[in-house]
């Protein structure tokens, strides 16, 4: 499949089938970080509906929070493809004014549609990391940003009825190489431990699957996350994991009707180096 084929929006068929685009972007220097995810769903009349979710913060405080659907979605926020899967751009107007360019550090790490969390979850896609520069105003005034982020595409029906929760992790290095990770939670399972995991590890040149990865969270009372660790065995060839402790510096929760958005952005620490990363859980309100 060409570049422009993958990057492409996918044909949405069914009641509840959803095409989406995530961009999520740190600047530990600056303190700056935020959240955006751009997409499309068929309602169950039939109709396209756009739809547009942010987040950001400067240092630990909220710049400010949307959830919008429908005409007032593109208006707030829009995205767009530059060349596909190597450069994109984000602009936020109104609560939340931003102007971001994302340039691709890594090749995509593709979450194909037979794997145990495309299965659970019924989304497909693929995850680049990226570097990430631009400007967001901050109490009126233009703030530079030079960060790292993570650009997703995903596609595909999730049945929330069957899902208890999602998880999705990013730890991003300076040298544009990092780890991206997702699990699933069925409604069947009942532990951190039974979800079905998926993950890649990524450097300029090369997407490698995961042989055997693990994701361990410290949370607080609510649920929400504090601490995590990762151990990530890329390959039974490895004579010793991946390994990340990360805390969180920054985070909200955003309720989205029957959801409920834990979203955090972590400083990780890999081997004597500090990243920078998200990590997000939704799961059913209340």
């Amino acid at each position: 499949m060409s570049a422009a084929a993958l990057e492409g929006p996918r044909p949405l068929r069914e009641p509840g089938d959803t095409d989406a685009v995530t961009y999520a972007w740190a600047d530990l220097e600056a303190g700056l970080y935020g959240l955006v995810r751009v997409a499309t769903g068929l309602t169950a009349a039939g109709e396209e509906q756009p739809s547009v979710l942010a987040l950001a913060f400067d240092g630990r405080e909220p710049l400010g929070a949307l959830a919008l659907s429908g005409a007032d979605a593109p208006a707030a926020l829009s995205a767009g493809t530059e060349a596909p899967l190597e450069r994109w751009y984000l602009r936020g107007r109104g609560e939340l004014e931003l102007e971001l360019s994302f340039v691709a550090q890594t090749p995509p790490a593709e979450l194909g549609s037979r794997a145990k969390v495309a299965r659970s979850g019924g989304m497909a896609g693929y995850e680049q990391l990226c570097e990430v520069s631009g400007t967001v105003v901050v109490g009126g005034r233009r703030r530079q940003l030079h960060g790292l982020g993570q650009r997703g595409h995903t596609w595909g029906n999730p049945d929330w009825d069957k899902i208890a929760l999602t998880r999705q992790v990013g730890a991003w290095l300076d040298d544009g190489s990092g780890v991206v990770l997702s699990t699933i939670r069925t409604r069947k399972q009942d532990s951190h431990a039974a979800e079905a995991i998926w993950a890649a590890a990524l450097d300029g040149e090369r997407a490698r699957a995961v042989e055997d990865p693990r994701l361990s969270t410290t949370a607080d009372a609510g649920g929400r996350q504090i601490r995590a660790g990762l151990e990530l065995w890329v390959s039974d060839e490895d004579a010793y994991p991946f390994r990340a402790a990360g805390e969180v510096v920054a985070g909200s929760t955003l309720e989205l009707g029957a959801l409920r958005l834990d979203c955090a952005f972590l400083r990780w620490h890999v081997d004597g180096r500090v990243g920078v990363g998200r990590y997000d859980v939704v799961r059913h309100a209340g």
